[in-house]
């Protein structure tokens, strides 16, 4: 499914932690490494600098940079990866790295992200965030911590659906990385009470609690019976509670390594009113996090 992995990087510690999980999954698929890094002058020189800069201020952005390409060169072949292509562009960092992906035909980008919450993301939004909800192709991200250090290749994959069309967009993705490493694939689906009061005053009733719930074990098991027609061992579940919650608790509880997801790839006001589930394991998931945009649904 993967052959050309996009591992943009600014040298900071998220960035080599996705980009160590790229490299993996780029040997298990035998993908080739795209490593590039961005020069964003402007930012770089900052508000006074109306008076443009000088070329040496320039080459010692690009010489950082093209340090920053290599650790990934360094990262992908210490794990065994064949073929790496190495790029330093200059621009606006989210713009460059979307047209890369496009004009290099890449299968999917990996990112490393802060997670930041508040209102700070939301005035500064962030590199990654861009990608995320305009990048065609799925996006791998991951926040280096403890439990995100690789380990070998992936056991766990955790494939969370409500029966959406949204996200079935993921499972193919998340069945074929399994397959690669010889993953367990888990089904999980939540079934969130509060979601389905008829008001803040008045909770649903357990006729209602019970349809829902059969629906998502359905739902749950059919995404399992995926995997395991392609010859995967996998098992669902459903879990009761706040969907994004519920699911990074799973993950924990199991020790998965991967989550593989579907994102609308809204932008503007309502994306920022009605935030999603997927935004929110993103930000908060403490294990690799790929998200595979539905088409046809970003607004």
């Amino acid at each position: 499914m993967y052959d050309a992995i996009l591992v943009p990087t600014d040298g900071n510690e998220h960035a080599e932690r996705v980009a160590e999980h790229a490299a993996a999954l780029a040997h298990a698929m035998d993908a080739t490494i795209h490593a590039v890094a961005v020069v964003d002058v402007q930012s770089a020189a900052g508000p006074f600098s109306a008076g443009g800069v000088d070329r040496a201020f320039v080459e010692r952005l690009e010489e950082r940079a093209a340090a920053d390409v290599e650790r990934v060169v360094d990262l992908a072949e210490a794990a065994g990866v064949q073929g790496v292509e190495t790029a330093v562009l200059e621009g606006t960092p989210g713009a460059s790295i979307l047209e890369y992906a496009t004009d290099q035909g890449v299968d999917v980008i990996a990112m490393g992200t802060h997670g930041r919450t508040g209102l700070g993301r939301i005035l500064t939004g962030s590199v990654t965030e861009h990608v995320l909800r305009r990048a065609e192709m799925p996006v791998l991200t991951c926040r280096a911590t403890e439990r995100s250090h690789p380990a070998g290749d992936y056991d766990d994959v955790l494939l969370p659906t409500d029966g959406s069309k949204c996200a079935g967009a993921a499972f193919d993705h998340g069945i074929e990385i399994a397959e690669a490493v010889g993953a367990r694939v888990h089904a999980v689906s939540v079934v969130d009470p509060t979601a389905l009061a008829a008001s803040p005053d008045s909770g649903p009733t357990p006729e209602m609690v019970e349809r829902f719930e059969s629906a998502r074990a359905d739902a749950a098991e059919s995404v399992a019976e995926r995997a395991r027609d392609a010859g995967l061992e996998a098992e669902s579940t459903v879990r009761e509670g706040t969907p994004a919650r519920a699911i990074l608790d799973y993950a924990e509880e199991r020790d998965v390594d991967l989550i593989a997801m579907g994102t609308h790839g809204r932008t503007g006001p309502r994306r920022l009113v009605l935030g999603s589930t997927t935004e929110r394991i993103v930000r908060r998931a403490d294990v690799p996090v790929l998200t595979v945009r539905a088409r046809g649904r970003s607004d």
